[in-house]
């Protein structure tokens, strides 16, 4: 497996659906450009397997491993142990991140401020506050680099000493939109990080943002929705946090401007009404647990039975004809209670990077499954054919 099959893989024009279908029945993406044409369109149809054997323009691919290989830029796939383990929580996690900074940000505990593009006095001076005061307590604050709310919450959490921020954006990493923030991102590339899932060169097109918003709720443990309207992507953002398990905040203003009635309408849904930092910063601190990583402690309401893996669909006895060897082994260090990545590393004298690999492959095999805070469990007994 190779950073070109990866990116090969998610360049050529197929659908992120059809995507995730591809990675379920082949497993990695080296599996998936290996199977006849007649494999590929059992599972997604003529159309995307011609483009899958078509592959990708090979000047976007050459042009994305040169970017790779600049300073500070990094191409993150599902396979990476840097890939940001909240994202591997969501439904559809990009097979491929471009990040421009910071990757140690990413374990880190992160909240998203979002708002209006167009907010009032008041409201852009919250977001600053907001996470000027929430920067400052040690939480990494995201927004997406719009203008109104997104730009003060950056430039607040930018404001204090120590204080990070996490950009996640629309549009491909080389393109910068609204081009007034420019500068703003180029100060958060080099204190922070900026995060797009978006080929280069993407222009900003309408139907990226809400693909962008959820990247912003999937990284955070809760969202702060300082003012929106009653059709912002704000609530967009909001409510896929809700459905992602993680918190959800707004702050309440006046009930004569426009940009208050989308907090109203959260609040009346069950968002937390919010009046300082500290209410944040305090329902947040029940996620935030020494013992794990702080950005993957389960919810604080959550019970421990809650806590654990769905349950798998059923699979055949019989393991997968296409499992390579170490796989196999891996596999065969798991079992039915909780393994962390060091033990697995002890028990099968792989490297954890390899490590990684192949437990991606057995999580899309649906043999193995990655519990919050990161240890593994063996979902069933299987036996080799």
């Amino acid at each position: 497996m190779t950073l070109a099959d990866w990116l090969r893989f998610s360049l050529t024009p197929v659908s992120p659906a059809r995507q995730r279908s591809l990675l379920a029945a082949f497993g990695l993406p080296g599996n998936v450009f290996a199977q006849s044409r007649s494999h590929l369109v059992s599972v997604v149809g003529h159309e995307a397997a011609d483009a899958l054997l078509k592959g990708p323009d090979l000047a976007a691919l050459e042009a994305a491993l040169a970017w790779a290989g600049e300073d500070g830029n990094h191409l993150l796939t599902l396979a990476d142990a840097a890939y940001p383990r909240p994202l591997l929580e969501i439904a559809d996690p990009p097979p491929v991140l471009y990040v421009k900074g910071d990757l140690a940000l990413f374990t880190c505990p992160v909240l998203a401020i979002v708002g209006s593009r167009a907010p009032t006095a008041q409201g852009e001076a919250n977001a600053k506050a907001f996470a000027e005061s929430l920067g400052a307590a040690g939480l990494v604050i995201t927004s997406g680099l719009a203008q109104g709310v997104d730009t003060a919450a950056h430039r607040g959490a930018l404001a204090v000493e120590g204080g990070n921020t996490i950009a996640v954006i629309g549009t491909g990493i080389d393109r910068i939109y609204p081009a007034r923030n420019a500068a703003l991102a180029r100060e958060i590339a080099s204190r922070g990080a900026i995060l797009s899932e978006f080929p280069l060169g993407t222009p900003p097109m309408r139907w990226n943002f809400p693909r962008r918003n959820r990247l912003i709720a999937g990284l955070s443990l809760g969202v702060l929705v300082v003012e929106a309207t009653r059709e912002s992507g704000s609530l967009i953002t909001a409510r896929l946090a809700a459905d992602m398990g993680r918190e959800v905040f707004a702050i309440p203003g006046s009930i004569h401007t426009p940009q208050a009635r989308g907090c109203h309408r959260l609040i009346r849904e069950g968002a937390k009404l919010v009046e300082t930092a500290e209410d944040v910063f305090e329902e947040l601190r029940g996620r935030i647990d020494g013992d794990l990583p702080r950005h993957a402690v389960a919810p604080r309401h959550a019970s421990p039975r809650s806590r654990q893996p769905p349950p798998a669909p059923s699979l055949p006895a019989t393991m997968p004809a296409h499992l390579a060897p170490e796989a196999i082994h891996v596999l065969e260090a798991l079992s039915s209670e909780a393994c962390d990545i060091d033990t697995l590393a002890l028990a099968t004298g792989l490297a954890v990077e390899m490590l990684h690999t192949h437990l991606l492959t057995l999580e899309l095999e649906g043999l193995a499954v990655r519990q919050i805070g990161g240890s593994f469990l063996r979902l069933h007994t299987v036996r080799v054919t």
